[in-house]
């Protein structure tokens, strides 16, 4: 670098040789393109970019140095609120260098650079979150998928990710910004639909809105995000986006990227997007988010999922790997549909799964396998997820289930045709529940370390402690007259 002092990252070794040569072209980037600001960002416990913008100059800086952060954040759920009284003994979870909540130091990653073709002159950058000893910060998820990356690559292996987010876009009406609205949480806005009924992949109703997913897909694309199809899903205004397979770390990051990016172009053109699993409102269809998924060798890039004949599906290993995503289904579910509306959309015939099970392309199923016979593209769909799972969480929890399959050998069991009705395991059907799965699977435990696995569950629960003390409407309805 071209600074002579020895800085904060270069001190502890956080950089691969790969993100010091992209750093040195960063620079030079920068001060040739005219950029004015960087949106130094980070991805929270709940999949949420935070971050600050600094000048270009600063950036350069941080390069160097990091970006002081408060890390105050990692202790808040999705509303702001601390799930731990933020100056009490126990707001550290077990990990000292929080007492107090000092800063922390943002190390951006120079291999994620965008410049955002919506912002005139402004970049953006992902980061890893440290403490000022410069040790990572054990509740940042992006750390938590990298060190399951590693273990993958120890292993001779490495992933494909294939993402397949479902959202809403509504038209926004009032997004409630009067003093009596903006609580904590603030009221939600008023929107209505941009298009009429359930008309699945039809093509009249893909034009209707046209301009906007036009729009969409031109910035999307200008950032480099490698969108395979984007199309209009079955609920009126609902919209699906697929993305060609990337590795792991990468597909977690075009996720987190992928999410804040619509909704900010949405809101820029008086849309609202969201990625609820159930919004309330009339005649929407539950979102999802499918994973597919495979491993492929270290070195030749070759499926490992691929069979070696027509009799399985999927390879010796592929099945193993299969069998291990049964086994943690109740245990990962915290890890794929983390709020409480995310169970809101299982039911039955619904597209989204009941029971830990498989089938070979049946959608009823939480896992869909795809491929026979050596087909090179050969993988698993995970239906299971709700498209506003932290991705790092929801990808490190298919890695490490996947990777349990393999070392104990565990079979996935026969097939299912009937998803819904055949005799197999439930899977959570509550936050709660799946609270309970995360904190009873010892496995996960041991992967994730004891930190990270308690905060997860504490923060976890403090949601659902919040809900349980709210006053629906449905009890409204139910009791308010009746006694």
């Amino acid at each position: 670098m071209v600074n002579q002092k020895q800085g904060f990252i270069e001190r502890h070794g956080l950089w691969s040789d790969a993100q010091k040569a992209a750093a040195e072209a960063l620079v030079a980037q920068i001060k040739q393109s005219g950029i004015r600001n960087v949106r130094v960002g980070w991805g929270d416990q709940h999949g949420i970019v935070r971050g600050k913008t600094v000048s270009a100059e600063h950036f350069i800086k941080c390069l160097k140095d990091g970006k002081d952060f408060q890390l105050v954040t990692a202790i808040f759920d999705t509303t702001n609120h601390p799930i731990v009284p933020p100056f009490g003994a126990e707001n550290h979870l077990g990990i000292p260098e929080m007492i107090g909540l000092p800063d922390g130091v943002l190390v951006p990653d120079p291999t994620t650079f965008r410049v955002l073709p919506w912002v005139e002159d402004t970049g953006w950058c992902l980061s890893d979150a440290y403490f000022g000893n410069g040790a990572p910060c054990p509740l940042s998820t992006r750390q938590i998928l990298r060190e399951q990356v590693a273990k993958l690559e120890s292993d001779g292996m490495g992933m494909l990710v294939g993402l397949e987010f479902e959202f809403y876009v509504f038209r926004m009406l009032d997004p409630k910004l009067s003093p009596a609205d903006s609580g904590y949480p603030p009221a939600a806005p008023e929107v209505e639909m941009i298009s009429h009924g359930y008309q699945y992949l039809t093509e009249t109703r893909g034009d209707e809105i046209e301009d906007l997913l036009s729009y969409l897909q031109k910035n999307i694309d200008a950032l480099g995000l490698p969108v395979e199809t984007i199309e209009d899903e079955w609920g009126p205004g609902q919209i699906e986006v697929t993305f060609d397979p990337l590795p792991p770390l990468e597909a977690a990051d075009a996720a987190l990227l992928f999410r804040t990016a619509i909704k900010q172009l949405c809101r820029r053109k008086g849309y609202h997007a969201s990625f609820m699993a159930k919004p309330k409102i009339a005649n929407t269809f539950p979102s999802g988010w499918h994973m597919h998924q495979s491993l492929v060798d270290a070195e030749t890039g070759a499926n490992l999922f691929a069979a070696d004949g027509e009799d399985t599906p999927l390879s010796k290993l592929g099945m193993a790997y299969l069998g291990g995503l049964l086994a943690h289904a109740s245990g990962s579910a915290l890890m794929s549909t983390p709020t409480i509306n995310g169970y809101k959309r299982r039911a039955p015939n619904s597209f989204a799964p009941l029971k830990a099970a498989w089938a070979k392309e049946n959608r009823g199923a939480m896992l869909r396998v795809i491929g026979q016979g050596g087909d090179p593209a050969s993988r698993i769909e995970n239906r299971v997820g709700e498209p506003t799972a932290n991705p790092y969480l929801y990808i490190a929890s298919q890695i490490l289930s996947g990777r349990d399959g393999i070392a104990r050998d565990i079979a996935p069991g026969d097939p299912v045709t009937a998803a819904y009705d055949e005799d197999r395991p439930d899977l959570p059907e509550s936050l709660m529940a799946a609270i309970d799965g995360f904190a009873a699977d010892d496995v996960i435990r041991t992967e994730l370390g004891e930190k990270a696995h308690h905060y997860l569950v504490s923060l976890k629960k403090f949601e659902v402690a919040r809900f349980l003390s709210e006053v629906t409407d449905w009890e409204h309805r139910e009791y308010f007259e009746m006694y």
